[in-house]
């Protein structure tokens, strides 16, 4: 049996199961959140078009003109926070850069919807976006969204339907919270920590291993994978989550491409363009994108 034919039969999302109430503090940050949203935090010019595929709701930022290909970006949060919304600005700006269209969507959020609900969400509106037509189809996400974007890429792998391409930005690989930098970067990352890592994992998977690779893609096959761009912040507590997928990449054979910015924050490009590496980065992402959907 071929190894991509191994992941197809080994990666099998369990079923789904009853979560539980989301704990005060996650209550209010999500609520400070939808204020925000509200307030118009985030707003784009143009708005993007809000609809629902097969169920799950989705922003979809347009380019002024046909767009070359698709770009299903899953947000982070640790699981349990964040919307569509807040990577309004960034998705925006690469729709209009690249001239594709930026897929945003709604997934469920733990600890309601514990493992695998939001990788059910991503996986649908992933099937719905290949059976839209034959433009390239990318698969990004940033911090938890970007262990999803693993996830699900190594899920659609076994299927035999991988992307033309992954971005990981920042990206949280394994949930079993073990790597050396979150004691090493400790005190270079104000915005993620070992504890906050573990109280998030706890919220999200619920019991589930973290071992298993569809909840940590540091442990899947890798073999199948689309090209791939790691990039990471030098001093970020996921750093090493980011260097080890990359090597795992480049041990399966995979075209990957690794970039580190020094003194760039956890997400900063997701965040803001005007912080301190996020410009270099969207650069980056950028001519990824340019290289998978641009003809000749």
């Amino acid at each position: 049996m071929s190894q991509t034919a191994k992941q197809a039969t080994d990666l099998r999302l369990p079923p789904e199961r009853a979560g539980r109430p989301a704990p005060a503090e996650v209550a209010a940050r999500r609520e400070g959140m939808t204020g925000a949203v509200a307030a118009g935090t985030w707003r784009t010019t143009p708005a993007p078009e809000e609809t629902s595929l097969d169920g799950v709701r989705v922003l979809r930022f347009r380019p002024s003109g046909p767009a070359r290909g698709l770009v299903l970006h899953l947000h982070g949060g640790g699981f349990r926070l964040g919307c569509p919304e807040m990577i309004g600005p960034y998705a925006a700006a690469l729709a209009a850069r690249c001239g594709v269209e930026v897929v945003c969507p709604t997934y469920r959020l733990a600890p309601e919807h514990p493992f695998p609900a939001g990788l059910n969400d991503a996986h649908t509106v992933y099937r719905a976006l290949r059976r839209e037509g034959a433009r390239p189809l990318i698969v990004s996400g940033d911090s938890a969204g970007g262990g999803l974007a693993a996830s699900l890429t190594a899920l659609a792998a076994g299927e035999g339907a991988a992307p033309a391409g992954l971005i990981l930005l920042s990206a949280w690989l394994d949930l079993t919270v073990s790597a050396g930098s979150y004691w090493t970067n400790a005190a270079t990352d104000p915005l993620f920590s070992q504890e906050s890592a573990e109280t998030a994992a706890d919220l999200y998977l619920q019991g589930h291993a973290s071992s298993d690779p569809l909840a940590s893609p540091l442990f899947a096959t890798l073999e199948g994978f689309p090209p791939t761009l790691v990039s990471l912040g030098e001093g970020e507590v996921l750093a090493d989550d980011a260097r080890k997928f990359h090597a795992a990449l480049q041990a399966a054979g995979v075209a990957a491409q690794l970039q580190t910015v020094a003194g760039m924050e956890h997400v900063a490009v997701t965040r803001g363009l005007t912080l301190t590496g996020a410009a270099e980065t969207f650069e980056r992402v950028a001519g990824f994108v340019d290289g998978l959907t641009q003809a000749g």
